[in-house]
């Protein structure tokens, strides 16, 4: 079975404890207030990560996008965290005894997390999947990655996969995901864990999870999922904005 151990020691493996990653996203709509309630609630709840998004105005769309969709920009950076307050962030989580990641969209942000953050893994999104410069980019910092996939084709997966691994890539965690928010129980499609299993032997599989039930996860965990990430929300509504 698949294992992989995180910058910070942390080993992750098929049919082990789940390693748990609670996703805040955006739903700290902003407020760093809230931010820091929702990294408690993390820890309190007994997840081993808590996961912010790294984007801005300026990495998370194009130009055309924000042309077509005027009001976009101003939710975008509306929600979206500066370096500075991520930083406090991942320092903050620390105090409270869990683990700090981010996703991505940037050469920058990748650099600002691997460098300056020292975060134990750096999250791929699914959107990302075919994005293989930016996969090169990531892979070249040589840490553990987390690799979304939904969305994507065997062959993009493989794909993906093939291009972090000749980019400098040895530690690697693949997640099973369905890209609706949220998903419908019976559109989960768990034994695509075991099939992605059987496809990245030497990777452990995990599940991110969009349902808004917990059915879902108990059945990865059945299925051996090395990794549950679930959506975060203070009043229990799944929330997601990208």
């Amino acid at each position: 079975m698949g294992t992989c151990v995180f910058r910070d020691g942390k080993r992750i493996e098929d049919y082990g404890t789940p390693y748990v990653v609670a996703e805040v996203n955006s739903s700290h709509n902003g407020n760093m207030d809230t931010a820091r309630h929702m990294i408690e609630a993390a820890a309190e709840s007994g997840a081993d990560c808590v996961k912010f998004q790294s984007w801005s105005a300026e990495t998370l769309y194009s130009k055309t996008y924000y042309q077509n969709n005027p009001l976009a920009k101003r939710f975008v950076k509306k929600f979206s965290l500066s370096s500075e307050q991520l930083l406090e962030l991942s320092h903050y989580a620390r105090e409270q005894g869990i683990a700090f990641s981010s996703t991505p969209y940037s050469q920058g942000e990748v650099d600002f997390l691997a460098d300056v953050c020292e975060v134990p893994f750096i999250k791929i999104a699914s959107m990302e999947l075919d994005n293989l410069a930016f996969l090169r980019y990531i892979g070249a910092k040589q840490l553990p990655v987390v690799l979304s996939t939904g969305m994507g084709t065997v062959e993009e997966i493989r794909c993906a996969v093939r291009t972090l691994e000749q980019a400098g890539v040895s530690q690697m965690v693949l997640l099973h995901c369905v890209s609706l928010y949220p998903t419908p129980l019976n559109q989960v499609e768990l034994r695509n864990i075991e099939g992605l299993r059987e496809m990245f032997s030497k990777y452990p599989i995990g599940f991110s999870d969009h349902t808004t039930e917990f059915a879902a996860a108990i059945g990865a965990v059945a299925l051996g999922a090395a990794l549950i990430e679930r959506h975060l929300t203070l009043d229990g509504i799944v929330n997601s904005f990208v």
